[in-house]
Order: structure tokens, then C-alpha cells, then sequence
């Protein structure tokens, strides 16, 4: 049971999650799947006086590549970001707790950030603004304007609870 659903109280559903895009896992491949070509390329087609030392860097690089895969993997496994209809919650971490909650009355504002590259894949950033200090950052999300969209919808069905 995930985090989220372990939080919700009486009456509280959750409305929505957010998802990693694509690329992020590719981006995490990438950094063992390239090293690890350059190795093969180099057992295979690297003249034997420089063999050695260019397979000791492919190896490098490639050690290199699997701390990132995994340091990106693992946190990508350990983040929930859901929308409740109480709430906005991003949870991070597995033995280490840390979470970030704003209520859906104290969400004042939403930015979303897509540079060109994540306009035409659809992925992009947000920052939730709260009443005071509170923000939330939710980097490499897919479909952050649905995101969005689903924080808003999320805020009128909690008004109309509310009233």
C-alpha cells in the first residue's frame, strides 16, 4: 500500500497521480547502455596497444553509469506525488521520510515550466505555491498541464464538499 493511501482520512480519495515521463528512465538507461557499447566497441575494435587503457575507462565509465541509473531509479521508486481531494502530498525517500502536503484551499497558485523539448514530449516541471512560504517543486513529470489541470478540478470538488 502506498504511502498516499495509507495517509487518507475519512472521506478523502485520491483524484490523481503524477507520473515520471519516458525520458527520465531513458536518461537513467542511457548512462549504463552507453558505457557499456563503448566497452563492447572497444574489446572488439580497439587496436591491442591501446585496448587496455581504453577499456579501464569504459569500465569506469561504466560503474559511473550504474551509480546514476540506480541514484535515479531509486528516487524515481520512492517519490509518490497524488492528489487527494484534500490535498496535493509528494512523498520522497524509503527509510528516510520526507513529505510535502499543501491543501487544496491553500494552493494559490500553479506554474508550469516546459522548455521547448519538453513541449514537444510533453513533460515539464511545476511549482505549487501555497498561502505563506509553502511551495512544492515536482520536477520530470508527464503531462504537467494535466497535472495542473487536475490540481484545479481537484480544488472545485473540494469547494463543492465544502459548501
Amino acid at each position: 500500500m502506498s504511502y498516499i493511501e495509507r495517509s487518507l482520512g475519512v472521506g478523502e480519495k485520491i483524484v490523481t497521480r503524477a507520473r515520471f515521463h519516458w525520458l527520465y528512465n531513458l536518461r537513467a538507461w542511457l548512462a549504463v547502455v552507453v558505457p557499456l557499447l563503448a566497452l563492447a566497441a572497444t574489446m572488439l575494435y580497439a587496436d591491442e596497444m591501446v585496448r587496455e587503457g581504453l577499456a579501464i575507462f569504459a569500465v569506469a565509465l561504466l560503474v559511473a553509469g550504474i551509480i546514476v541509473f540506480f541514484s535515479m531509479m531509486i528516487h524515481k521508486w520512492t517519490t509518490e506525488i497524488g492528489i487527494t481531494s484534500h490535498r496535493l502530498v509528494k512523498k520522497t525517500g524509503f527509510i528516510a521520510l520526507k513529505t510535502a502536503e499543501v491543501a487544496l484551499p491553500n494552493i494559490e497558485g500553479v506554474r508550469v515550466n516546459q522548455g521547448i523539448w519538453g513541449r514537444v514530449f510533453g513533460y515539464g516541471t511545476l511549482r505549487i505555491e501555497g498561502t505563506g512560504d509553502d511551495s512544492v517543486d515536482i520536477p520530470n513529470i508527464d503531462d504537467p498541464v494535466g497535472f495542473r489541470r487536475a490540481i484545479e478540478t481537484a480544488k472545485g470538488m473540494h469547494a463543492v464538499e465544502r459548501a
